[in-house]
């Protein structure tokens, strides 16, 4: 009753209050940033990681030189490894792209008919045409959207892919071109992969590079892709003559560690908002311990012990607080919900692009809330706001009776 009471301004108090109100607030605002700063740094590893694996795999089995010979029996050993999901032989080369009079730079992946219409990142991202029009003995490919927008292409027209890998003539190499038909144009949502990615069925890449039977590596999926190296290291040591095994951490180990160093680094440095928060809750309780000292004696001089002063004082403090978490939980919660639009909205009313997909590698801003981080922020803020409320309290308690009402 009387932590209620106090929370309310009295006569001559609206100042106190309205600094409790901004603790209040300062609070909020700190739940809510960190929430949706984690969520967002969250989002954007989890689905990195997920289109990145769904292209790419857990791990590939590269063979030496970048041709892998004999991939039947890599392939085989691959899928019979226990932990293994998945093996699909692949051929991924670099080469040059142009149509309309414009060159990009591309990067041909080779697959087998069935992986390709099978695989959920480019089967279930089609934006134009169809993966029904590729055919082993037909010269169609599906190429990414970026890529079709910076060469000026669309489905049912022609790009010419130039290789290195050409015929040797008296007057030196001549690079092979070889013109295609898009078939299909789809959009993964990792800028990279859609600005350079051009598929197409494996005896036209084999063709396109001169690898012959040769592929350049067998993707592999496993159960678990934080336990990847345990997992195929029996088949490292297996295949070690003809090919190596590269998991994602070592492909992508600069990005993921990036983008771990800037998660910590953003929660520690949001987490001193809500210590900035909890200081104005402290100076709050000062000027209310202050304010209140002549009712504090009398109620001392009615029997209220230090004990239960402490706790009037304790549980203004960490309701100040709670309420903040509370306040704080439902506009985090609300800016995810609304990130995208916020986002777009922000970019309208500046004229500066605020989410730059080149940059960010994904198209749109993602989020993914992680329940034990939530529990986590609240523990902090609610953990700060108590410890804020014990040096008042304890003020308070220590308060004489005797020495306050003398003067009276």
């Amino acid at each position: 009753m009387l932590a209620r009471r106090y929370l309310l301004p009295g006569e001559g108090e609206r100042f106190i209050f309205l600094v409790a109100a901004i603790s209040l607030l300062a609070v909020a605002l700190g739940v809510a940033a960190l929430i949706a700063v984690m969520s967002v740094m969250n989002g954007f590893r989890a689905e990195l990681f997920d289109r990145m694996q769904g292209l790419n795999g857990h791990a590939v089995a590269q063979g030496y030189g970048g041709r892998l010979e004999g991939w039947e029996e890599v392939l085989q050993e691959a899928r019979a490894t226990p932990g293994v999901v998945s093996a699909r032989p692949l051929i991924e080369q670099p080469l040059m792209a142009s149509g309309r009079g414009r060159v990009e730079g591309a990067l041909v992946r080779g697959m087998l008919l069935e992986d390709i219409r099978t695989n959920p990142v480019i089967a279930g991202n089609v934006r134009m045409g169809s993966l029904d029009t590729l055919d082993d003995g037909e010269n169609v490919v599906a190429i990414g959207l970026r890529l079709a927008e910076a060469l000026g292409v669309g489905v049912g027209d022609t790009i010419s892919l130039v290789s290195p890998q050409g015929e040797v003539t008296p007057f030196g190499a001549v690079p092979r071109i070889v013109s295609y038909r898009v078939g299909a144009v789809f959009e993964v949502g990792v800028y990279d992969f859609d600005k350079a990615f051009v598929v197409m069925p494996m005896p036209q890449a084999q063709i396109l590079m001169g690898l012959g039977d040769a592929v350049g590596l067998v993707e592999i999926t496993t159960t678990d892709p934080d336990r990847v190296g345990a997992i195929l290291a029996p088949l490292a040591e297996r295949i070690a003559p003809v090919a190596r095994i590269l998991d994602w951490r070592q492909m992508n180990a600069a990005l993921f560690e990036a983008l771990v160093i800037e998660r910590t680094v953003m929660f520690w440095v949001l987490s001193i908002i809500i210590l900035v928060a909890t200081f104005n809750i402290l100076s709050s309780l000062i000027m209310l311990v202050r304010a209140k000292t002549r009712d504090i004696a009398i109620l001392r001089t009615m029997g209220a012990s230090r004990g239960a002063m402490m706790r009037v004082f304790m549980t203004v403090g960490t309701l100040i607080g709670g309420l903040g978490v509370i306040l704080g939980l439902a506009i985090g919660f609300l800016v995810l919900q609304f990130r995208q639009q916020i986002v777009t909205g922000a970019a309208r009313l500046t004229g500066v692009e605020l989410w730059d997909p080149s940059i960010r590698y994904l198209t749109e801003l993602p989020a993914k809330t992680d329940n034990a981080e939530v529990v986590g922020i609240v523990a902090l803020a609610l953990g700060l706001s108590f410890l804020a409320t014990l040096y008042p309290a304890w003020k308070a308690a220590s308060t004489d009776p005797v020495t306050v009402l003398r003067y009276e």
